[in-house]
């Protein structure tokens, strides 16, 4: 792991399974596993042969998975955003996040079965945004807000002023 700065996720016993999940769905690798040592200096008891730390990657972004056990869950105020190239690869990253335990929420926003939030939106939709022109945003986002997985089609007509 040559990164500076790596997301490390919090977890309670499911590192590697999440890690190995997330390369599943999104491609990637596990590129290490470390495990607590044989005289743990943490205070809670741990079995030595329990995965500590899983490094892996996501494209070109290196993670950490790290099992630091109970006392800290996700929540949204941190999410991880997939722009996605079109539809079709947002409709099977919302499947393979949502299934299994995960959960739509409002305008894109996905729970894994870890609890992990995502944001799925399409290259074409974030494009959108960087155009300035506020009056086509705000038509997209009132659009959006009516969705749970993102339409990227009625989003682009309502962005263009047509209806929808």
């Amino acid at each position: 792991m040559t990164d500076r700065i790596v997301p490390c996720l919090w977890f309670d016993g499911q590192a590697e399974e999440a890690a190995r999940f997330y390369v599943s769905v999104f491609g990637g690798s596990v590129d290490h596993v470390s495990y607590y040592p044989q005289d743990n200096p943490t205070p809670a008891p741990v079995p030595e042969d329990r995965v500590l730390l899983v490094e892996f990657t996501l494209g070109s972004q290196s993670y950490q998975a790290l099992n630091g056990g109970p006392d800290f869950s996700f929540n949204e105020a941190v999410s991880l955003s997939v722009a996605c190239e079109d539809q079709a690869e947002l409709d099977r990253y919302f499947d393979a996040l949502t299934a299994d335990g995960g959960s739509p929420g409002p305008c894109g926003w996905v729970k894994d079965r870890y609890g992990l939030s995502w944001q799925l939106v399409t290259r074409g939709i974030l494009a959108n945004y960087r155009t300035g022109d506020r009056a086509g945003i705000a038509r997209m986002m009132k659009v959006m807000m009516t969705m749970q997985k993102l339409d990227s089609a009625a989003m682009q007509a309502a962005f263009e002023g047509e209806s929808v």
